[in-house]
Formats: C-alpha cells, sequence, structure tokens
C-alpha cells in the first residue's frame, strides 16, 4: 500500500509523545524520500522540547487542508481511534487506512492492522517496515527513530526492552547521531515551569497504608496559575513508582475540558493494562492510562479503591 500510493496522510496521538512524534516522522521523511507526496498530521500541537530536536516537527499541521483526500491514511501509536482526536471524524473519508500500533487491546479500525504488542515503541515497528521499503534509513530518520525507542522505553528501563531493541539503536547510531546530545535534549534541558509544575505534584503525594500504591494529582487551576501546558507535566507519573516498596503509581491530571486524565504505572507485577480497562482505558502491561468525568475526589475514591483490590489480587 505504501509503495503504491502517491499521496500519504500521517497522524500520531492526542497530547504526542516522543515515540508518536518520531515515529509519524521516521516514516514521513522516509516516504518523503522515495518521491511521495506526505502529510504528517498532530491532533495537538508539537510540544516545544521535540521542535527544537526532530527534523520536519515544524511540518506537523493539526488540520488536514488539501483538495484531495490523500489516497492513504496511516495511524501510528493509536490504540483505539478516540486517540486521533478530530481526525476521527475524517476516517470515513480515506479508502485505505493502515493501523501501526504496540498496544495490548488495541482495536483495528482500518483497513490493514499491523501490530506488535511486544514491541517496546512504536518506533521499532516502523524501524522494521522501513528494512522492507526501498529507501535508505538517513541521519534524520535515524534520530526521529532512536527518539521514538528511547522515550517509550524510559531510556531503555523498562521490561519491554529485548535485544533486538539494543541491536536497533546500534544502527541507528551507526548513521552518525549524537545520542549523548539527544538525551541531553530529552532529559536535561527543560524549562523552569516544568520543576515548578513537579513542586506542586508532589505536594499532593500520598501513599497507602499498605505502602504498595502512591498516589498524586494536579488540578488546572494550578496549571493556568502557572502558565504551564500539558506537556510540562509529562514524566511527572514516574516520580512516586521510585518510591521503595510501591508497586503502583498513579497521577491524575485535570485536562481543560475538565475531565481527568489517570495515569498508571507498576514496577514488578501488577497489569495496569487490565485494571485501566476497568475505566475504559488501556495500553501496556506496566503503563496504562485512561479519561474519566467527574469530581477529582470521587474519581480518586473509585480508582484507588480498586487498584489496591488490584494489588491485593495480583500479589498473591
Amino acid at each position: 500500500m505504501l509503495r503504491t500510493a502517491e499521496s500519504i496522510a500521517l497522524c500520531g496521538h492526542v497530547m504526542p509523545d516522543g515515540d508518536s512524534l518520531g515515529s509519524v516522522l521516521a516514516l514521513g521523511l522516509a516516504l518523503r524520500n522515495m518521491g511521495k507526496q506526505v502529510h504528517l498530521l498532530s491532533p495537538d500541537p508539537v510540544p516545544d522540547q521535540y521542535l527544537g530536536l526532530l527534523p520536519g516537527a515544524e511540518d506537523i499541521k493539526s488540520e488536514l487542508q488539501v483538495p484531495d483526500i490523500p489516497e492513504v491514511f496511516v495511524s501510528v501509536d493509536c490504540s483505539v481511534p478516540d486517540r486521533l482526536g478530530q481526525f476521527k471524524a475524517m476516517l470515513d473519508k480515506f479508502n485505505s487506512i493502515i493501523i501501526i500500533d504496540h498496544h495490548a487491546g488495541g482495536s483495528n479500525f482500518g483497513h490493514l492492522y499491523l501490530n506488535d504488542a511486544q514491541a517496546p515503541a512504536a518506533g521499532e515497528i516502523v524501524y522494521e517496515l522501513l528494512q522492507l521499503l526501498p529507501v535508505d534509513i538517513d541521519v534524520n530518520i535515524a534520530l526521529c527513530l532512536y527518539v521514538a525507542i528511547n522515550t517509550d522505553t524510559g531510556s531503555f528501563r523498562y521490561e519491554g526492552v529485548r535485544p533486538a531493541t539494543h541491536r536497533i539503536i546500534a544502527r541507528l547510531m551507526e548513521t552518525g547521531i549524537s545520542a549523548a546530545q539527544i538525551n541531553k535534549k530529552l532529559y536535561e534541558e527543560k524549562p523552569v515551569v516544568c520543576l515548578q509544575v513537579l513542586g506542586e505534584v508532589l505536594k499532593t503525594l500520598e501513599v497507602s497504608s499498605c505502602g504498595r500504591l502512591a498516589s498524586m494529582y494536579i488540578e488546572r487551576n494550578t496549571l493556568n496559575r502557572l502558565n504551564a501546558r500539558d506537556e510540562h507535566v509529562d514524566g511527572v507519573t514516574n516520580y512516586p513508582r521510585t518510591i521503595e516498596g510501591v508497586e503502583l503509581a498513579l497521577f491524575f491530571r485535570e485536562m481543560e475540558d475538565g475531565r481527568f486524565k489517570i495515569s498508571f504505572r507498576s514496577k514488578h507485577f501488577l497489569d495496569v493494562n487490565k485494571l485501566a480497562s476497568q475505566f475504559g482505558g488501556g495500553g501496556h502491561r506496566r503503563a496504562s492510562g485512561c479519561t474519566v468525568e467527574g469530581k477529582l475526589v470521587d474519581i480518586r475514591r473509585q480508582i484507588i479503591d480498586a487498584a489496591l483490590i488490584a494489588l491485593e489480587e495480583e500479589g498473591k
């Protein structure tokens, strides 16, 4: 489908992260090198952190403004169509839809479904796909793939990382990218508002009496007071998971529409994909999420109660 199409639209998910953006851009750059007309899409704006890092990030648009609908639409790193944001409403306009995903329990809302739930990042799947296309992985494509895989594996710390992951990274580094410089940009250069947000979030830290669950939250009025955007909250979820004895970390973030996005992160044994699915969400065994409407106090009580039950059952 990608070989024969002349025009292709590539779209990542809402609140784009490094894997979504890096995978879309890597595939987009490769297809452009093949002479294709490529439209790079994202439901939400690209975070500033990636604009100065990922080649082609400035070309990503939040609207598809073309007279003719592209022949192929490719959804990247989206487990369900809702994650496409405003582009979900356009799906019925495309004759050919390809789904590239690595989430367990994802749904097939296209014509060709490529899902490897064992892959720790969508970037790995894109890398393997590029091996089958008549295109070389140049330094720009390699940089995008490195960021994609690096960020979704927690700098290669998560248990989903496999030997193939490191072999792919080695090949990417052989193109000449500077892993050290990329990592400094990703993890050691943040605006001061990120630390201000972290300071406010840490004030809400609560650890359960059993010591295995830690939770934090941030409300919209706090983010507004700090002039903080959603991108400035990225990474906060992982802090309570570092507490000794904690198996599950929960983070509740109020979104602009008043709903709450809940992030689930486990350390050793708890399947948070299964837990998040109880609330209409999903993701991976050690990292999942959901979005819920209601009052924060009620949402926290409901989800924490369910989490404690899950910890008790799976802990046995």
